[in-house]
């Protein structure tokens, strides 16, 4: 093989995994482009989000939001967390205490549950770590799979927004939503 040929074949092989990778990109942005969340599965939440997106960036839609105006805080692992005044899961053991107190009469002698049932949120916090995993332990114990998970979105969104839980929380929130909007 002289040099001629040599650059000639080199040059094809080049062309060709060119070729390739622009392909493989085609491909994936053509997945994306299908589905937007493709390691989420299907169902209400990534409907709703979708939904939510759609109608904050589409012009002619009445929740259209200008881009200067969005703002999305991210923390932990991309999701929206609440951190202040306490971490969600404190306020929804806290007040799945005080929901569970009846089936447990014991709670209103026994720290930390005790304290946390009067209000008494600096002996909770005196009991330390310890005093948080007990009452962490007893108040998730029962918690499994999508009844919990729908308990806790809908407590957390419906506090969040000023909602009772009792009805079935909108994703969006009012301060979300343009001036002048329902």
């Amino acid at each position: 093989m002289n040099l001629n040929q040599f650059r000639t074949q080199y040059r094809l092989r080049f062309l060709l995994a060119g070729f390739m990778a622009i392909f493989a990109v085609f491909l994936c942005s053509v997945a994306y482009a299908a589905d937007p969340l493709p390691s989420w599965n299907d169902g209400t939440a990534k409907e709703a989000i979708l939904y939510f997106v759609n109608a904050v960036t589409d012009k002619t839609s009445k929740d259209y939001v200008e881009p200067a105006e969005r703002i999305a805080v991210f923390d932990n692992d991309g999701t929206l967390w609440v951190e202040s005044p306490m971490y969600t899961q404190f306020l929804f053991a806290f007040e799945r205490v005080k929901e569970l107190a009846p089936q447990h009469p014991e709670w209103k002698t026994t720290q930390p549950f005790k304290a946390l049932l009067e209000g008494d949120m600096k002996t909770v916090g005196a009991s330390g770590m310890k005093g948080l995993m007990e009452i962490l332990m007893a108040t998730h114990s029962a918690c499994c799979g999508e009844s919990a998970f729908t308990r806790t979105k809908a407590k957390s969104a419906c506090a969040y927004m000023g909602q009772s839980t009792h009805s079935e929380p909108s994703l969006s929130n009012t301060a979300m939503r343009p001036a002048g909007s329902t």
